[in-house]
């Protein structure tokens, strides 16, 4: 079985009042294996950091910057998805 496990952390959990991911990790499995292949990014998500969500990640709104846009990298996840089956797990110890 081929699937991308994809953990994320956010600024905050509700995209309503304007949280958006800051990073996704993603790795490829398959039968349950780790491949070796990945995927990694931060992301500007156009507004500050609240305390909260840093306190959880320690992503600072200065830190993330200068990094892209969710749209600028979304074609290059997309191709590392592919068609795999996906699973959201915390990556613990990866």
């Amino acid at each position: 079985m081929h699937e991308i496990v994809i953990d994320t952390e956010t600024t905050g959990l509700d995209p309503t009042d304007g949280h958006r991911v800051v990073e996704i990790g993603a790795v490829v499995l398959i039968n349950h294996c780790l491949t070796g292949q990945m995927f990694h990014c931060y992301l500007w998500p156009e507004r500050a950091t609240p305390a909260g969500a840093f306190a959880v990640h320690g992503l600072s709104a200065e830190f993330l910057a200068d990094k892209p846009l969710f749209g600028d990298v979304a074609d290059e996840f997309l191709a590392f998805v592919g068609n795999a089956r996906i699973s959201l797990r915390k990556l613990v110890g990866i």
